[in-house]
């Protein structure tokens, strides 16, 4: 399938995938920020204050790491949110969401082949919310000019999500060519 792109695009808002902390404490407020679509500033310290004074198991330190770096993303600290996904994803190897979301840091930052590498890790690990995956993958693949595997990826997060309006839009821009 050839597609054409119809105009420029501009980086639409990145897709992110927060993790759910079970329990109570200021570990799950951080997750319920994260999950709610927040960026404020009190939840990134709420996170910060759940990893420096909470009692965690791997996996939830793990996953409020992740839920900080959402955050962090979210303000544009790519730098801050990179670390969180590194530190997450060093304490659980398997945790995809830590993937993904360094992913979406790297195509926040221009840095697209590194972006749809990490990525592909998360997705071949699992993730609960794939679609967003699919959807930050399809914006790197725009910006490194595979305009075919753009395509496949807004499609891809539109069938898992129909729901969704943000692959849709993209999906609008593109006529496609059948030989």
């Amino acid at each position: 399938m050839a597609a054409a792109l119809l105009g420029a695009s501009s980086l639409p808002t990145l897709a992110s995938a927060s993790t759910l902390v079970i329990g109570g404490g200021l570990a799950k407020e951080c997750s319920d920020a994260a999950i709610d679509g927040r960026s404020d500033k009190a939840s990134v310290v709420t996170c910060t204050t759940a990893l420096e004074t909470e009692t965690l198991n791997f996996r939830d330190r793990a996953r409020t790491f992740v839920n900080r770096g959402v955050l962090q993303m979210r303000q544009r600290d790519f730098t801050g949110a990179r670390a969180d996904f590194d530190t997450a994803s060093k304490l659980d190897p398997n945790l995809g969401e830590a993937w993904v979301n360094r992913g979406a840091a790297y195509v926040g930052e221009k840095r697209y082949r590194e972006g749809v590498e990490q990525i592909d890790k998360g997705l071949a690990l699992g993730v609960k919310d794939p679609e967003r995956a699919w959807f930050n993958r399809g914006l790197a693949n725009e910006e490194l000019g595979d305009l075919n595997a753009a395509y496949r990826d807004y499609s891809r997060a539109a069938a898992l999500k129909p729901d969704w309006a943000a692959p849709k839009t993209e999906l609008a821009r593109f006529t496609v060519k059948r030989p």
